[in-house]
């Protein structure tokens, strides 16, 4: 099976670099031409474009003069590629020896899995939970939430991450975080692209929905090891950051459970940012982490007059 390696990068140089060696490690052995590896930049400020055209002139470039959003970014570049398969890899992802063949050998013994991702995990090796069952509205109102924090071991979020399964036996699944997945080229044509509307986050979900709508399946294989230190991209600017995740919230639900349910998300997602500043404020009362409170009421204050406005 040929494999197509796309990256999307931005901002993160010297995370591509380790990013691109574990890829390229993983290629040593295998046939000639097998795996052909795809940077799409999304015009880093960083030379993370330069960084592949002098360090790795085996990677194909493409340099977008605007940041597309990673959906956007992930279109281009299966369009670009040719393989079979396709393995949509964030660039602060390093791949452990062996996960590009478990991945692989999982898809080729399973024609009806679309989708094949791996055990994420931290850099100090700790897991990662990167399986999970479909959202339903309870989710919305739970998963990264006030609620969840304070009611963290909650069933319906146990059932949600799929803690009711083991992490270490391979698996089917609803959808996987989307770090480090493996599709199959003829689920990608039949379902189609990533929706673009989603600039970052849920893009994932989107999809692994609507190809489990026209009988495909999605498997989670622990044998296949990769590491990922999360949010390096987006979380350099955190307002930027809720609001992008607030944004595909909402339009995943509106999008799937219709405009009411949508509604019903974004003012409760408003709510949560209200609940959030009002435990920080209190806590800034009773002289607790001051300089903290004070950043977090500013960044939620912020955020929340988007929910409501934006």
């Amino acid at each position: 099976m040929n494999i197509s390696v796309v990256i999307v990068s931005y901002n993160v140089r010297e995370l591509l670099r380790r990013c691109l060696a574990s890829v390229l490690a993983e290629t040593q052995g295998l046939p000639p031409g097998s795996v052909e590896v795809l940077v799409v930049d999304n015009a880093s400020a960083d030379d993370s474009a330069a960084l592949v055209r002098q360090e790795f002139p085996q990677v194909r470039l493409v340099a977008n003069q605007e940041n597309r959003g990673f959906s956007a970014a992930c279109n281009q570049g299966a369009a670009h590629s040719s393989g079979e398969a396709m393995l949509l890899l964030n660039p602060d992802a390093e791949l452990r020896p062996g996960a590009l063949r478990a991945l692989t050998d999982c898809l080729g013994r399973h024609p009806n899995v679309a989708v094949v991702g791996p055990q994420l995990l931290n850099a100090d090796g700790t897991a990662q939970p990167s399986r999970r069952r479909f959202p339903t509205l309870v989710t919305a109102f739970l998963e990264s939430t006030v609620l969840q924090g304070w009611f963290p071991h909650n069933a319906h979020l146990r059932r949600y991450y799929c803690q009711d399964t083991p992490a270490d036996q391979e698996q089917e699944v609803d959808w996987l975080v989307g770090a480090c997945l493996l599709l199959r080229r003829a689920a990608w044509e039949q379902v189609g692209p990533l929706d673009e509307r989603f600039f970052l986050y849920f893009e994932e979900t989107d999809w692994c929905l609507r190809a489990a709508r026209a009988g495909w399946r999605a498997a989670y294989v622990p044998q296949a090891q990769v590491v990922h230190r999360g949010g390096q991209s987006s979380g350099r600017d955190l307002r930027q950051r809720h609001i992008q995740f607030l944004a595909s919230k909402r339009r995943f639900y509106r999008k799937h459970f219709g405009p009411v349910a949508g509604g019903l998300v974004r003012w409760a997602l408003a709510l949560n940012y209200a609940l959030l500043i009002a435990e920080d404020a209190l806590k800034l009362a009773l002289g607790h982490k001051v300089a903290m409170r004070r950043e977090r009421i500013g960044l939620y204050g912020a955020v929340l007059k988007w929910s409501v406005t934006g």
